[in-house]
């Protein structure tokens, strides 16, 4: 696909474990992926693409399936994590490299921290920005707090209701959620509000969207017995203003990840690299450029 010449990325498409994968792509160098979460697409990284391939990166932003400009495979199944990683994996193969630095925020930092677990020679790094360690989460989502927390994970396991409350008042959830919940002021702008809505509005991408969860809670049991440790350097990068998830997520991680360091900015929403995008920056440029 052309390039905007107003725009530090290129565009790039390809068909990657069987599904038509959309990304940016800037600069050259080592491999980085930046996996986005719910409800948001590559744009989410609009902030780190151009710094990271300035520090030497070629940096690969995809719209996961189901959002945006990616397939949107149909059923709940195409939406386990088998796949999802399955894609990760793809576009490493495809772009050519045998491993990479694998970052993801939200959903996207779901899929890094299992992708790091079953395949962990393909992930040379793994950063993560306010996504909990699975093992970590469920331990936490027995706890009453947590739990209203995450109404929405549960609402969300319900047919076509989520995605009509999703679309209503042209998306007005969205747009409050985006406009209340950022520490920092105009961390969303129009603009970006009006390129979500338009993401979400793709056909099929709301029950995307919302097929993660369903696929998620259909597979939790299974999903807590034989996790692996995660061997391969982290980082956890962690607003400590996040409304859906709690403090405590960042804590009792040794025991899964023996080489983690634990980066908390307490000015930060769980929209952390909108809210602190240098900090962010710095953080993932210093980690990945460490030998």
């Amino acid at each position: 696909m052309s390039a905007d010449p107003r725009e530090p990325w290129t565009h790039q498409q390809a068909i990657v474990n069987g599904v038509r994968l959309h990304w940016v792509e800037a600069g050259s160098g080592p491999l980085v992926l930046l996996l986005h979460g719910f409800p948001e697409f590559w744009y989410s990284w609009r902030h780190q693409v151009p710094a990271l391939a300035a520090a030497g990166f070629r940096v690969l932003a995809p719209d996961l399936r189901g959002y945006n400009l990616s397939d949107k495979p149909p059923g709940v199944a195409g939406y386990r994590l088998e796949a999802l990683t399955g894609d990760v994996a793809g576009l490493i193969a495809h772009a050519g490299a045998a491993s990479a630095a694998v970052v993801g925020h939200d959903w996207g930092g779901g899929i890094a921290w299992t992708l790091a677990m079953r395949r962990p020679e393909l992930v040379r790094k793994l950063a993560v920005l306010n996504a909990p360690h699975p093992a970590v989460f469920l331990r936490e989502l027995r706890r009453p707090g947590q739990l209203l927390r995450s109404w929405y994970m549960f609402f969300f396991q319900l047919p076509w209701l989520p995605e009509l409350l999703l679309r209503a008042g042209n998306y007005a959830l969205l747009e409050r959620t985006l406009r209340r919940d950022p520490v920092r002021p105009g961390a969303f702008t129009e603009d970006d509000i009006r390129r979500y809505k338009e993401a979400l509005s793709q056909p099929g991408a709301r029950t995307a969207a919302i097929n993660y969860y369903r696929a998620a809670f259909r597979r939790m049991r299974s999903a807590s017995r034989g996790m692996a440790p995660v061997t391969v350097p982290t980082l956890l990068i962690w607003g400590e203003q996040d409304r859906y998830l709690g403090r405590r997520m960042t804590e009792g991680l040794d025991r899964w990840v023996p080489d983690i360091r634990v980066a908390r900015l307490p000015d930060a929403s769980h929209w952390v690299q909108q809210d602190a995008p240098e900090r962010v920056n710095e953080f993932l440029a210093g980690f990945l450029s460490a030998g």
